[in-house]
């Protein structure tokens, strides 16, 4: 791996630019769903098939970026991730009819299902270990921003332009990208592949597929029960399948004999019951406020806005925190305040004060983006390098399907206190015990957290043990 210190610059912009434009374009097409319907002549719940049919791509695909990039190359597959991507956006804003415009969205899933894990072995290969928790900083702002500024840019658009820049916006970003990937970052492939594990390739994007394509519909009404019910069973029997079959190959395209490495363990474990917990919350928070208080979705937009400017601030903060307190205390303690920011949501009222909720959307977005970035520093810092591929493809296998089921469960829980109390409709009240749910969820990652060693994840934090703790440890 190079050290090329401008490389802990530049290349981090690089990747968190590709990022943003996968999540931002995840999230603004469902604000501009009605305008696509009208001008394709579908009813906008129809147009849910457009983004089904992206999550399904993006389940499919992600198990084979791993090897992809042993294979051809990093570089490559990241240049054909983008333009795969930017291909789909274009096919998307010319579509004259719902059946192409699915076409463009699968072409978009196919290249999102490569840019975000290769982009991030990017940059594990081409930034130096102690670099890397600055590095992270810049990949967790796109996670938090795009589902913020995605729906209110999205109504932007759609009412004072027309619906096809949605997707028109990403090819000069696009283009950017191919140029400054093919220009600044060097290749960099795996000697020896190994054959492509085309089994466990089928078994996992079949798990995928039906875990989070299942548990999307959850609590929604898009399809019957029994539909949801079948589709998550599949999911985890094809999950429990692949499981025995990775016992007994020698090189699987999903690597779970990862989880052995203890920092590796804690971050994608509990950080799956951490995002698990985050994921429902641009769900939860914008139907409160538009459907519960009676905001504009602008209104409701502009205030969501506060995460990500939280997200933006810990940018500069989250090298500082994580050096200073190393990863064990951050990830310890930040997780219970996250938490609580979580739980404090569940609170706010018609008559709240609109400045107090963006106050502690701020602070909570600085917080858990924050907990991101130690996650996903920690994940890679005792990871070998020739695994570094297949510890990619299993961090995001779990990122998504950690936002499903946060989806679901956040969905599931408001169904049942509609239900409960009643109604028929859902009411201020009935948020309550949602965001009390998602916090408990996210509050679980702690007993991933605390049997970290003081020094875990020392190299990439910078941290150092106090001479009494390291004559401590030495006794241990």
């Amino acid at each position: 791996m190079t050290s090329r210190p401008e490389f802990s610059r530049v290349v981090p912009m690089i990747v968190a630019t590709a990022f943003f434009m996968q999540n931002l374009d995840s999230t603004v097409i469902a604000t501009a769903l009605p305008a696509i319907g009208r001008s394709l002549g579908e009813d906008p719940l129809r147009l849910n098939l457009a983004i089904s049919s992206y999550l399904l791509a993006l389940a499919v695909f992600v198990p084979l970026s791993g090897w992809a990039a042993d294979r051809f190359g990093a570089r490559t597959v990241f240049r054909f991730a983008i333009f795969g991507f930017m291909l789909g956006s274009v096919a998307c804003a010319f579509a004259e009819s719902l059946t192409h415009l699915v076409v463009g969205r699968i072409l978009q899933g196919v290249g999102g299902s490569m840019m975000i894990p290769v982009g991030r072995l990017v940059l594990l290969r081409n930034v130096p270990k102690a670099a890397l928790v600055k590095a992270m900083a810049y990949l967790t702002i796109p996670s938090l921003m795009g589902p913020v500024i995605g729906p209110p840019l999205g109504g932007f658009i759609a009412t004072y332009f027309t619906w096809h820049w949605i997707f028109l916006i990403n090819v000069p970003i696009g283009i950017v990208g191919i140029v400054l990937v093919t220009l600044l970052i060097p290749e960099v492939r795996e000697p020896h592949p190994g054959r492509l594990d085309l089994v466990g390739f089928m078994l996992t994007s079949l798990a995928l597929a039906g875990l989070v394509f299942g548990l999307e519909t959850v609590g929604r009404g898009a399809v019957d029960d029994w539909v949801t019910v079948s589709l998550i069973a599949a999911g985890s029997v094809a999950a429990f399948a692949y499981m025995q079959h990775a016992r007994r190959t020698k090189a699987p395209i999903i690597d779970l004999g990862l989880l052995a490495i203890p920092t590796y363990r804690a971050a994608v474990v509990g950080g799956f019951l951490f995002r698990a917990g985050i994921g429902a919350l641009p769900f939860l928070l914008p139907m409160m406020l538009q459907v519960g208080f009676g905001l504009s979705a602008l209104s409701s937009g502009l205030i969501t806005f506060a995460a990500a400017a939280g997200a933006l601030t810990m940018k500069f903060a989250a090298g500082p925190f994580i050096r200073a307190l190393g990863f064990r205390r951050v990830l310890v303690w930040n997780v219970v305040v996250s938490g609580a920011f979580l739980l404090v949501n569940g609170f706010f009222e018609p008559s709240t004060p609109h400045w107090l909720i963006f106050m502690v959307l701020l602070v909570g977005g600085f917080f858990r983006s924050l907990q991101f970035t130690a996650m996903q520093a920690l994940s890679f810092a005792d990871v070998p390098p020739e695994r570094m591929s297949r510890a990619t493809s299993l961090g995001s296998m779990v990122q998504q399907l950690a936002q499903s089921v946060g989806v679901a469960f956040g969905a599931m829980v408001l169904h049942l206190t509609v239900a409960f109390h009643g109604n028929g409709a859902v009411g201020a009240s009935d948020f309550f015990p949602a965001f009390a749910g998602i916090a408990l969820v996210s509050l679980a990652a702690i007993l991933f957290f605390l049997p970290l060693a003081h020094d875990a994840g020392a190299e990439v934090s910078g941290h150092r043990l106090s001479a009494p703790a390291e004559r401590e440890k030495a006794a241990d």
